[in-house]
């Protein structure tokens, strides 16, 4: 038995999140229904990072484990046809032999997310980013993101339904910067729990606009309490941008 390593990259619009589901579609639906049509048999995928319905991915991994080995020539024969089969929104990037004990998910060592906000209209980005016509203050949203660096429990930031058994993350980098006249606020982290962006991204952002202040968002992030995270930000403007191993 052989263990492959596959990356992908995909625009999340119109599918239901990256794991498998019934009555739904997903990135992982749509990647094993291409690697059955090429191999003529049945595949179950095991995934790296989940992300949920509407976010993208420029760097995401699932493996699988075959009976037959393919050369490495033989490779980029194999990515060819994939991509040729997959949807124009998904991309397989490479396919890569692993020793058999490798996992995509548990080997992982970080995971690097950006959200994206603008504040002037612009319809090329409006199924990428987060359009936010206030004011932002991005010395306290730094002020807020420095928070994050110091904390490692984040249950206030998981939703629920949500099988985890620890809350722990361990987050290595956290900032907010402006590029070319967008918003981008970049977290790297060993891992991250359902929905966790997304609310720490709508949270800071009350900070930012003068909301609430810092003591309140550190009150927050220790009051393991969700009604008190702002989950309103849309899924489009996240990315999952790296998967570290």
């Amino acid at each position: 038995m052989s263990r492959y390593f596959v990356e992908v990259s995909y625009k999340g619009t119109n599918y239901a999140g990256f794991q498998v589901q019934q009555n739904a579609n997903t990135i992982q639906a749509e990647v094993e229904k291409a690697l059955k049509i090429y191999f003529k048999r049945d595949f179950e995928l095991t995934g790296s990072s989940r992300t949920d319905a509407g976010v993208h991915a420029l760097q995401n991994f699932f493996h699988f484990d075959i009976d037959e080995t393919f050369k490495l020539y033989e490779t980029i024969d194999v990515v060819y046809h994939l991509n040729a089969i997959l949807p124009g929104d998904i991309v397989m990037k490479g396919v890569r032999k692993v020793e058999e004990q490798s996992h995509c998910r548990f080997d992982a060592l970080y995971r690097t997310y950006e959200y994206t906000i603008y504040n002037s209209k612009d319809p090329f980005l409006e199924d990428r980013a987060y359009y936010f016509p206030f004011p932002l203050d991005l010395n306290l949203l730094n002020e807020a993101a420095g928070v994050i660096l110091t904390n490692t429990d984040f249950q206030s930031f998981s939703k629920k339904n949500t099988q985890v058994y620890t809350y722990e993350c361990k987050i290595k980098e956290s900032i907010w910067e402006m590029h070319n006249h967008k918003l981008i606020y970049r977290v790297r982290g060993s891992r991250f729990l359902r929905g966790m962006v997304r609310g720490l991204v709508g949270t800071m952002l009350r900070v930012g606009a003068g909301k609430i202040g810092i003591d309140e968002f550190k009150d927050i992030i220790k009051a393991h309490d969700i009604s008190r995270v702002d989950f309103s930000t849309p899924s489009h403007g996240l990315v999952l941008m790296e998967v570290g191993y």
